[in-house]
């Protein structure tokens, strides 16, 4: 992403090095801007070797299967984050086991890079209702997930998943 102005003084911002990387830096008061990876935190809940995805109703990738899950909020524990966002998405509550793996990408549109962390969860309550910015959910066998993953993260994440329990 391209910004311009400090978010410190308002003061135009330059390209500089800075410890071995080139940084947006304030010509006024020296403020260093760090662009820095979002993290999300998701959750794979599988029960009797199905996996339930949550259809996206918001772009990118609206219409494609993707992981319950999202961006942390400010100063966020990421399974605090994982348990929020599959209650907000799904209506289900669950219980964060183990984490799964840690997932680079981006997000097609703006470019962002994204930290995303995968939690295993178990299910532990709530009525499953698509909410937010979800339009379906539905469990899908492992050995047959459907072919429109959203985001490259999501699919190395089900991959990994159908090893461990399919020793694929």
């Amino acid at each position: 992403m391209n910004f311009s102005f400090c978010p410190k003084c308002g003061q135009s911002l330059a390209t500089r090095p800075v410890d071995g990387h080139e940084r947006l830096v304030c010509v006024s008061c020296g403020f260093i801007f760090y662009q820095n990876s979002k993290p999300t935190s998701s959750v794979l809940i599988v029960e009797q070797g199905r996996v339930l995805l949550v259809r996206r109703g918001i772009e990118p990738y609206k219409g494609w299967w993707d992981i319950p899950g999202g961006f942390l909020e400010l100063g966020e524990h990421p399974e605090a984050g994982a348990i929020r966002e599959t209650k907000e998405e799904t209506g289900l509550q669950i219980e964060p086991v183990e984490l799964l793996g840690v997932f680079m990408d981006s997000y097609r549109e703006s470019g962002e890079y994204t930290l995303n962390l995968c939690y295993l969860a178990e299910l532990i309550g709530g009525r499953p209702r698509p909410a937010s910015d979800v339009t379906e959910l539905q469990w899908f066998q492992l050995d047959a997930l459907p072919e429109k993953i959203a985001f490259g993260w999501s699919a190395a994440a089900l991959t990994m998943l159908r090893q461990r329990y399919q020793g694929t």
